[in-house]
């Protein structure tokens, strides 16, 4: 029997791996792309994810919840290599 995967779970593993890539590719190419500032956008994402009280709708809390996994794991490599 096949393993069924849910939609939420490939949506989540989507969006991370498109966000891990292009702040990859933002790092390689932007000169003012440091470690401050994806901490700044990282606060951000922070605000907007407490900021939603139920209104934003399963698939951008699944996003969203990508997006700043994304940006924390991105922050933690850099700091890590450096």
């Amino acid at each position: 029997m096949g393993v069924s995967v849910d939609w939420r779970d490939i949506k989540y593993e989507e969006t991370f791996e498109a966000e891990v890539r292009g702040l990859q590719r933002r790092r390689a190419s932007d000169p003012s792309c440091t470690v401050a500032a994806l901490e700044g956008v990282l606060q951000h994402l922070y605000h907007m994810d407490g900021a939603d009280w139920g209104g934003r709708g399963e698939v951008q809390d699944i996003t969203l919840a990508a997006t700043i996994a994304a940006y924390e794991h991105t922050i933690a490599q850099w700091k890590g290599s450096s």
